[in-house]
């Protein structure tokens, strides 16, 4: 998580004022919505911190339309306040989260899906937040450390294979000796690509040859 915030925001100093006003790789939103959406996804995920420390119960978001007016606000704020924003969020989630003791790890809440989890993922979260948004403000999918792409492709896949329309897909990564699969037990088409690769095309940031349309991730 730690190296990924340190590539983020390598990656956000790298970007003008101009660039950040400018369009990111996600339809619809500029550099600044993305780094905006960074830092308010860092507040979200310490208050699951703050749940899991107090047992108090204190949800990433009260509704999507609050986290879509909370993204929308941050991409107006001036460039120099973006920049602050991303690293300060994230050095305070960063303290909160190594400030849990075991048994805090272990507390359930909620993922911003509903889902019930123990504190204990919300570093992964942060860790798939950092590392693929880096992508959409213009790193490369190259970029990541091989163990997130194996994460990436381990969570990304059996959440996909879960949706309606998924494809059945056998992901062939040319630099591993495994490989995933996707969707039910029908025939199966194999996708061959490198593992970063095939992560990208999982989260919808690469596309690779014959690629088969895919249900959304999140």
């Amino acid at each position: 998580m730690r190296e990924g915030t340190a590539h983020l925001l390598a990656v956000v100093d790298k970007l003008t004022d101009e660039d950040l006003r400018g369009p990111s790789a996600l339809p619809d939103w500029t550099c600044a919505h993305v780094v905006g959406h960074v830092a308010r996804n860092a507040e979200a995920l310490h208050r699951l911190a703050t749940w899991a420390c107090t047992g108090v119960e204190t949800p990433m978001y009260a509704d999507r339309e609050q986290r879509a007016a909370e993204i929308e606000r941050s991409a107006t704020h001036p460039a120099d306040r973006l920049r602050a924003e991303l690293a300060s969020t994230a050095e305070v989630l960063d303290e909160a989260l190594h400030a849990l003791n075991p048994a805090q790890w272990q507390a359930p809440v909620r993922s911003a899906l509903g889902r019930a989890i123990p504190a204990a993922e919300v570093p992964w979260m942060r860790i798939r937040e950092v590392w693929l948004h880096a992508v959409d403000l213009g790193a490369a999918m190259d970029d990541l450390p091989s163990g997130v792409v194996d994460l990436l492709l381990d969570d990304v896949s059996a959440a996909l294979s879960a949706k309606d329309g998924c494809p059945s897909l056998t992901l062939h990564p040319t630099d591993r000796d495994r490989t995933w699969s996707l969707g039910g037990h029908s025939p199966r088409r194999t996708v061959t690509a490198s593992a970063a690769d095939l992560a990208g095309l999982l989260t919808g940031r690469v596309t690779v040859p014959d690629r088969t349309a895919l249900p959304r991730w999140l």
